[in-house]
């Protein structure tokens, strides 16, 4: 009876703490839960003639360079299980499940089935949270890190009907924060759940660990769980401030700053929203153009991929003068090798065009064959309302005019290279966030680093210079033929490994264009992805859709762009808030080139002539 009265007693209490703290439950409950979109499993997986061989780029897919993306070691993410809370019965499958990732939109690797995802890397030994080595409790080995590597960002995948196409350099189609989610609560639950945390402790540490040794496990597991929560602290912090990135898009330039000047630096009040995702971008010919990024404010190659290898959460240095400031596991060597891999080893000429990693070319084979006919139509309309801009396409001899100094300059090394030009926001038209917010940020360092400099970008600049340079100055590996380190790098060693190009950086009101060819299989469009297909792009503003849902893979070749329809656990964009519109780069029948208007850039497009152009774009 006494046993009875408890059991309602603390059903009551159960109850009445439900009632109380429903909300703070929901909440907690919600969080636990990982939502990701269904998706029919491909019959046929293939991947395009991209002058890249599968030697190459199946080395480019795994590379590591130096990440530690999930600040766990890639022993754990190998031993954990997927979220669930019913594994407090029994195991569920493993988070490393190839199949798994893929619904986050990690492409399963087409040469081996076994292996992680593209663009999973497995590094060396890799540091705990407190910045020592970060070892195994039971056998004392060093643990290993493990991070996203460049082809995470840069793989795109599309389905067509049974078949799942992979474009080698384009927009990956991922939700990278949804992943971290399920990581933190994959790791929560093992923490928590006693016979979850049993298996994964019998994993790591073999079958007859001790209870301080398993002790030990869950005190590592508590760091990494305060790390994830100190950066949700942060996230709700600027939560007013950011706007949700979805699939194929994240605030990129933001999120690195935050990694370096708040939490590298630890220093919170540095921590900024993320307040302009970015659509992932293509990289071919990238190696060629004399600036990079959206708005055109990187030009050397090395700093370019370095800050990104710090963004995504590289070892980096900035508080502990002791262990060498700007000491970092980011990986040089790796990085001029993927860029070179891209770049290819001749530049570009009228006969060759761009060695390296091209372009993808329509899969008739595939997908619907082109309307010849009808792209010779769009020809002449590419000439006469995009060509101005974009360039006349590289297969042309015209593309390569290098006497035209509007268009090519050289490097360092007397190469030439492309010169992209800038677009001032106030004639395109399209959202000005990403550019605006990049000028406005400011970050406080301290003294000790000596960077004078406080706006957001050029400081970003400076620690990535010292940073490679940290590294160029030290003996360098592997071992030469006496066993000893090779010494420092020479200045003409230096300069190879940066591409040839300086550390420039520039912060402007203005977004770079760029050659247009294989834009057919890098769906949604504009800088922030905010039209999800080329017909929309060429369409006036009031056609192009408000809301939409990014996630879906089917293409739709007819006006190239992914399918849009609702999709449960997809990401529903939408254009009204900041960062997200879909304004500008309009033709409309009110265009004069004698009184421009902001957004309008050229002569009304009949729907005839749209389809027109779409054809002629599949041959580019």
């Amino acid at each position: 009876m006494r046993r009875r009265t408890k059991i309602i007693i603390a059903v009551l209490v159960a109850a009445g703490a439900y009632t109380f703290f429903k909300d703070d439950i929901a909440q907690f409950w919600d969080g636990l839960h990982v939502k990701l979109a269904e998706y029919p499993a491909p019959k046929n997986t293939k991947w395009l003639n991209q002058n890249v061989s599968d030697k190459d780029i199946g080395w480019f897919y795994h590379a590591d360079q130096g990440t530690r993306t999930f600040g766990i070691p890639y022993e754990w993410f190998m031993a954990l299980e997927q979220p669930s809370l019913t594994a407090m019965l029994w195991s569920a499958d493993p988070f490393s499940d190839p199949a798994y990732l893929d619904r986050y939109g990690f492409i399963p690797d087409p040469f081996d089935k076994k292996a992680l995802p593209i663009g999973f890397a497995h590094g060396d030994a890799m540091l705990d949270p407190t910045g020592e080595p970060w070892r195994n409790p039971t056998n004392k080995q060093d643990m290993t890190g493990i991070g996203l590597t460049c082809a995470a960002c840069h793989t795109g995948r599309f389905t067509y009907k049974d078949t799942a196409v992979i474009i080698n350099g384009g927009p990956a189609l991922t939700d990278l924060l949804k992943l971290k989610q399920g990581i933190g609560v994959a790791l929560f639950e093992t923490r928590y759940l006693p016979g979850r945390f049993g298996r994964f402790a019998k994993r790591i540490l073999g079958p007859d660990s001790t209870l301080d040794e398993r002790e030990t496990l869950k005190y590592q597991i508590d760091q990494v769980l305060n790390q994830y929560n100190q950066t949700l602290t942060l996230e709700k912090r600027v939560a007013s401030r950011s706007i949700e990135e979805g699939y194929g898009r994240l605030d990129a330039l933001n999120r690195i700053g935050n990694q370096v000047f708040s939490i590298d630096l630890k220093n919170p009040d540095n921590y900024a929203g993320s307040s302009a995702p970015v659509h992932y971008p293509r990289i071919w010919n990238t190696p060629w153009f004399d600036w990079v990024q959206y708005n055109g404010s990187i030009m050397q190659p090395m700093v370019r991929n370095a800050g990104e290898s710090l963004g995504v959460s590289s070892e980096l240095n900035l508080t502990d003068p002791s262990k060498g400031l700007f000491k970092s596991s980011v990986n040089v060597k790796k990085l001029y090798d993927m860029e070179e891999m891209v770049k290819g080893k001749n530049p570009p000429n009228p006969k060759d065009g761009f060695s390296g990693l091209q372009s993808p070319k329509w899969p008739a084979d595939i997908l619907p064959p082109i309307d010849q006919t009808l792209a010779a139509k769009g020809a002449e309309l590419y000439k006469d309302r995009c060509q101005g801009c974009h360039r006349p396409p590289i297969s042309s001899e015209a593309f390569y005019d290098f006497n035209n100094t509007k268009w090519w300059r050289t490097n360092q090394n007397g190469e030439h290279v492309m010169v992209l030009e800038n677009i001032p926001i106030d004639h395109v038209g399209t959202d000005p966030a990403q550019a605006t917010d990049m000028i406005a940020r400011t970050v406080a360092l301290p003294a000790n680093l000596g960077i004078d400099e406080t706006g957001f970008a050029f400081a970003l600049g400076k620690v990535v210079e010292k940073t490679v340079n940290y590294i160029y100055d030290r003996p360098q590996p592997p071992l030469d033929e006496n066993g000893k380190p090779k010494p420092p790098l020479s200045e003409a060693e230096r300069q190879r490994l940066d591409g040839y190009m300086p550390n420039e950086l520039r912060g402007e009101m203005k977004y770079k264009v760029r050659p247009l060819n294989g834009v057919w299989a890098t769906p949604p469009y504009l800088h922030n992805a905010s039209v999800p297909s080329v017909y929309a792009l060429l369409s006036p503003i009031e056609e192009r859709p408000t809301k939409f849902y990014l996630g879906n893979r089917e293409y739709d070749p007819v006006n190239l762009g992914y399918k849009t329809d609702y999709l449960a656990n997809g990401f529903e964009f939408d254009t009204s808030i900041r960062g997200n519109s879909n304004s500008g780069h309009q033709f409309r029948k009110e265009y004069d080139k004698d009184k421009p208007v902001t957004g309008i850039i050229g002569k009304y497009l009949e729907p005839s002539d749209r389809k027109a152009l779409i054809e002629y774009l599949k041959t580019l």
